[in-house]
């Protein structure tokens, strides 16, 4: 059976590696305070707020694939455009390419099914907060990805615990599911990625599933801690199929082990 690698490297950068395949989401690779804080949040503190714990070329060497679910800059930094350009085949919204490719790179619309050798790539829908504050946040891409014999991960990306999420899961039946967590806020609103509450609502509606929230402790924005998000799973009774990673860490799963 395949192997499935993924390796956190700070907030929602992810390196995925699977059927001799190397796929980064989300490159955000400039150093700790290269970016203001976020603005009318309640921690008015540099981004991001951790340094890399690898070097970036060791996240961009030998890529066949590049994901970027949507242009904010915790989830694109100018050092992980920079470092795309000349690079592979950048998958992203349609709506968004023009800009990428603005910036030089091999920008690609994710809009349908896409099939790369063994692997088999599918966008999905979320809701980038709550009411007119998610509206504003303009629309977000997950990601499901696919080869055979590999555990299927589905990839939720910017979103809260919302009817599209429920159906990505209900319709690709992933064994691994990795959300953007840390209740991330604006002073006066709800959060609008996903926060220990919905993180759970997640493991619930996903029963056999390993499920892994990222989007922790490197942004000013972000309120909840792996600490908390490791205390709500516990208690909600989830805590044994919940893994908070650290930055740097990498996680390796076969079908064996998610079944």
């Amino acid at each position: 059976m395949g192997e499935l690698r993924i390796t956190l490297a700070r907030h929602a950068t992810l390196l995925v590696s699977l059927a001799e395949m190397r796929i980064l989401i989300d490159p955000m690779l400039g150093p700790a305070g290269a970016q203001p804080p976020m603005p009318e949040t309640p921690n008015p503190r540099p981004n991001p707020l951790v340094e890399l714990p690898m070097p970036a070329q060791g996240l961009t060497a030998g890529l066949d694939l590049a994901v970027v679910t949507h242009l904010h800059p915790d989830h694109l930094d100018r050092e992980g455009a920079q470092a795309l350009v000349g690079g592979p085949p950048v998958l992203c919204q349609g709506r968004e390419a023009p800009a990428l490719e603005r910036l030089g790179l091999a920008a690609e619309p994710l809009d349908a099914p896409r099939a790369f050798g063994e692997v088999t790539i599918t966008p999905t829908g979320g809701r980038h907060g709550h009411g007119a504050v998610g509206a504003e946040m303009g629309p977000v891409m997950g990601l499901v990805i696919r080869a055979p014999d590999h555990p299927v991960l589905y990839v939720a990306g910017d979103t809260v615990w919302c009817e599209e999420v429920d159906q990505a899961l209900s319709e690709h039946g992933p064994d691994v599911v990795v959300v953007n967590a840390g209740a991330p806020s604006f002073v006066g609103t709800k959060p609008i990625t996903m926060n220990a509450a919905d993180v759970v609502a997640v493991a619930r509606a996903a029963q056999e599933a390993v499920v892994i929230p990222v989007h922790l402790e490197a942004f000013n924005h972000c309120v909840e801690d792996r600490a908390a998000v490791r205390a709500a799973a516990d208690d909600a009774g989830v805590g044994e199929r919940v893994h908070v990673p650290a930055d740097g860490e990498t996680l390796a799963l076969s079908v064996s082990q998610v079944e």
